[in-house]
C-alpha cells in the first residue's frame, strides 16, 4: 500500500517559518517529480511547488516565489517544503503528491499519489 504521510503543519506568525515533511512508503518515489498543493477554506486545490526526480528543477506558483523552498532525500523517500515569510493568505491544507512523470508537472491530474494533508494556519 502506497502513503504519502504529511507532517509540520502548525500554526505561526506572520513572517515566521515552517519546514514540511512528506515520507512516502509502499513504493520508491525517486524516479518520480512529487510536488505540493494547498488548498484553503472555500477555495480550490492550487499548485505550490513541484520537483523533479533529480531535485536539478523546481517550479513554485508566483505567489511563493522567494519565500518556499522544494527539495528532497530519494534515500529517504521524502520530500521538504521549506516556508519562510509566511503570510495569512499561506494558511490552508497543504498537500504531498506524487507525479506521474520524472519531470516537473504543475497540474493536479499529473499526480497519482497523494496524502492526507497537513494544516498550516499563519496568524496576521
Amino acid at each position: 500500500q502506497v502513503q504519502l504521510v504529511e507532517s509540520g503543519g502548525g500554526l505561526v506568525q506572520a513572517g515566521g517559518s515552517l519546514r514540511l515533511s512528506c515520507a512516502a512508503s509502499g513504493r520508491t518515489f525517486s524516479s518520480n517529480a512529487m510536488g505540493w498543493f494547498r488548498q484553503a477554506p472555500g477555495k480550490e486545490r492550487e499548485f505550490v511547488a513541484t520537483i523533479s526526480w533529480s531535485g536539478d528543477s523546481t517550479r513554485y506558483v508566483d505567489s511563493v516565489k522567494g519565500r518556499f523552498t522544494i527539495s528532497r532525500d530519494n534515500a529517504k523517500n521524502t520530500v521538504y517544503l521549506q516556508m519562510n515569510s509566511l503570510k495569512p493568505e499561506d494558511t490552508a491544507i497543504y498537500y504531498c503528491a506524487g507525479g506521474r512523470f520524472s519531470f516537473v508537472v504543475v497540474t493536479a491530474r499529473d499526480y497519482n499519489y497523494w496524502g492526507q494533508g497537513t494544516q498550516v494556519t499563519v496568524s496576521s
